[in-house]
């Protein structure tokens, strides 16, 4: 009876909303407040100083290339170094960065800060993604990620249009100061958290000099890569596109945006564990198809919003089903390999687009939206090649 009465306990769905998961909620909801009222501004600030527009898309590439770097490294200190010492120190490194740019007088010292704000950003987001993990409970993992997923959606909302509101009205250095405070908020919370202890393994499963990525998690990171490229035609050129159509509501593009990618975080992680990827893979991926055909054609504001409506739910959906795929495979010892090798899906995608875009932007932005609409059947076709493999496997 005792036996039976233990194994009933453990299939019974487990606590989502506990103190510790509450508190990477919320430590992941300032530091990406900190980021994304940055994000907007450090253009406005790469001009101030008498860059160029090849010069900002330097500064804010370099970023991305920062952080896809050091993910996997991340991904073995979160094994062998724990949890907490990888997330206080990817937060402190990323305070440090964010506090010196308001003493920044050259872009070559921004340049510099920007690729250790990478760093910062890289350890800090694959350590959060992974303690989020260890948290949740594993037949709730869909569900909880979502609910992870929305702290930083939340940030999405407000940040940019905060940054760029007080941007308006106080200096960078001010600008950049508070950023630091909403960062340093962020670390306090964190060093409240429980971490999950380091296993110590008599037998490595790995060998560190070719170890960068988690096996079991290529398959969703390589879904989600072709989903991402759609994300560097979006935060760099959809402005200009907008700008050259005569079409105002940009800011409320990005709003409506994160309102709805917060309205998919509701439902979409809880039929995940329900139902399973398949349940929600292919509607979002074709959500945020048709979202990149209408901006392709983008006649009016209203087609704008409807896009920025449907990209929403798409991506809301679609990003927590893949990483807790990528996560619920790999061994308890890796997790964080599969954390790392899926964020590093991410920041590649972005940067292959932001890059591939910018080298047929001459034949009209038109063409941006419509290759990143090809972009989404690669990853629809891929998936469906993986389903079906699956399928005849089991049979």
């Amino acid at each position: 009876m005792e036996t039976a009465s233990r194994l009933q306990t453990k299939v019974e769905p487990g606590k989502i909303w506990t103190r510790d998961f509450f508190l990477i909620c919320m430590a992941n909801f300032f530091v990406f407040l900190s980021f994304q009222m940055t994000l907007p501004t450090i253009p406005l600030f790469v001009k101030e100083l008498g860059g160029g527009d090849q010069l900002v898309g330097a500064v804010v590439g370099i970023f991305t290339f920062s952080a896809l770097l050091i993910r996997p490294f991340a991904g073995h200190a979160l094994e062998s170094k724990g949890r907490g010492f990888v997330y206080l120190l990817g937060l402190s490194i990323f305070i440090l960065s964010i506090g010196t740019y308001a003493l920044v007088a050259s872009i070559v010292f921004l340049f510099i800060m920007r690729i250790v704000q990478g760093v910062g950003w890289g350890f800090a987001t694959t350590a959060g993604g992974t303690i989020a993990t260890d948290i949740i409970p594993a037949n709730r993992r869909g569900e909880g990620l979502g609910y992870f997923g929305l702290s930083g959606n939340i940030a999405l909302a407000f940040g940019p249009s905060l940054g760029l509101t007080l941007a308006g009205v106080i200096s960078f250095s001010q600008l950049f100061t508070i950023c630091t405070v909403i960062a340093v908020l962020a670390i306090l919370l964190a060093s409240k958290i429980h971490y999950k202890k380091v296993e110590k393994l008599e037998e490595k499963t790995t060998t560190l000099k070719l170890d960068i990525f988690e096996k079991s998690a290529i398959e969703p990171s390589i879904l989600l890569l072709f989903i991402t490229v759609t994300f560097g035609g979006i935060a760099t050129f959809l402005p200009l596109h907008t700008i050259e159509k005569g079409i105002t509501g940009i800011q409320l593009y990005f709003l409506v945006f994160a309102i709805f990618l917060m309205i998919s975080r509701t439902f979409a992680g809880r039929l995940y564990d329900k139902k399973g990827h398949q349940y929600i893979f292919l509607p979002g991926a074709l959500l945020i198809f048709f979202a990149m055909i209408l901006l392709a054609w983008l006649p009016n504001t209203g087609v704008l919003l409807i896009a920025a409506a449907m990209y929403g739910l798409g991506f809301g959906s679609v990003q927590p089903a893949l990483q807790a795929w990528a996560v619920e495979k790999a061994l308890s010892n890796r997790k964080g390999m599969a954390n790392a090798t899926f964020f590093s899906s991410f920041d590649l995608g972005v940067g292959i687009g932001a890059i591939a875009f910018g080298q047929i932007a001459f034949l009209g932005y038109e063409m941006i939206y419509f290759a990143s609409a090809g972009s989404v059947m690669v990853s629809v076709f891929m998936y469906l090649y993986l389903f079906i493999r699956a399928k005849r496997m089991v049979q």
